[in-house]
């Protein structure tokens, strides 16, 4: 009778997990349907974007450059000073001029490895086994109004990022990621909006923001695999 019962725990418990695998599978694959496909999304190796962030009335000018799993720039203008942040997968610098800075500051290490998982220009959640991933249904949870569908993606890093999806057409509304630095863990939740199709067939979210900091940012033009010279990702450029 113990085996029968140990038997039928093990035969449940693998049901269980099957079918949470093919429910994360089928939210995912609703997901990356909804936002332009797999095969369109692996043809996107660069982005070029310009915006702004709207901080306290003042209006900020980005310019945004990425290159996929290579490097990323956002360049900003704040009091007619250009200030920039790049991140590569080896090294990453700040350049504050407002602040006082008169030259690029580079990035601790554990910052630059921080920075390195944003590098995934095509999303984590696309073959994001074959990345070391690891992903969990969370259910369900309110999302200003918006019972979003919650997935929690454990990175290859071990850091953590939960995934809110909106049920009615599978776009990410809002993510809350944790990092663990200088020791400390650190949550950081975004929301996302806006979301339109470009030309090459993706749909990306046109406005962004933090829920700490009421400063939405807000894409007003798009550019998909623009050549980047690697000297924009230079430190001294």
């Amino acid at each position: 009778m113990r085996q029968f019962k140990l038997a039928g725990l093990f035969v449940s418990l693998f049901f269980t997990g099957a079918l949470q695998a093919q429910s994360v599978d089928e939210i995912i694959n609703k997901h990356i349907d909804a936002i332009g496909g797999k095969d369109n999304w692996k043809k996107v190796n660069s982005f070029k974007q310009e915006a702004t962030l709207s901080v306290q009335g003042m209006d900020i000018p980005l310019t945004m450059y990425q290159v996929h799993n290579k490097a990323m720039k956002q360049e900003y203008v704040v009091m007619n000073m250009t200030a920039y942040t790049i991140m590569r997968t080896d090294s990453g610098w700040n350049y504050m001029p407002f602040q006082g800075q008169t030259a690029p500051e580079p990035m601790t290490a554990e910052q630059v490895k921080l920075g390195a998982e944003q590098l995934d220009i095509q999303g984590e959640l696309l073959d994001y086994t074959a990345k070391g991933h690891k992903v969990e249904l969370q259910g369900k949870e309110d999302v200003d109004g918006t019972e979003a569908i919650k997935l929690k993606v454990t990175r290859k890093s071990g850091n953590e990022i939960v995934y809110y999806f909106d049920p009615a057409n599978y776009y990410i509304i809002r993510t809350v990621s944790k990092v663990k630095m200088d020791g400390q863990e650190m949550e950081q939740k975004m929301n996302y909006s806006n979301y339109k199709k470009l030309p090459e067939g993706i749909t990306i979210p046109f406005t962004m923001e933090s829920t700490a900091i009421p400063a939405p940012l807000n894409i007003s033009k798009v550019e998909v695999n623009p050549s980047i010279p690697e000297a924009v990702f230079r430190a001294n450029q």
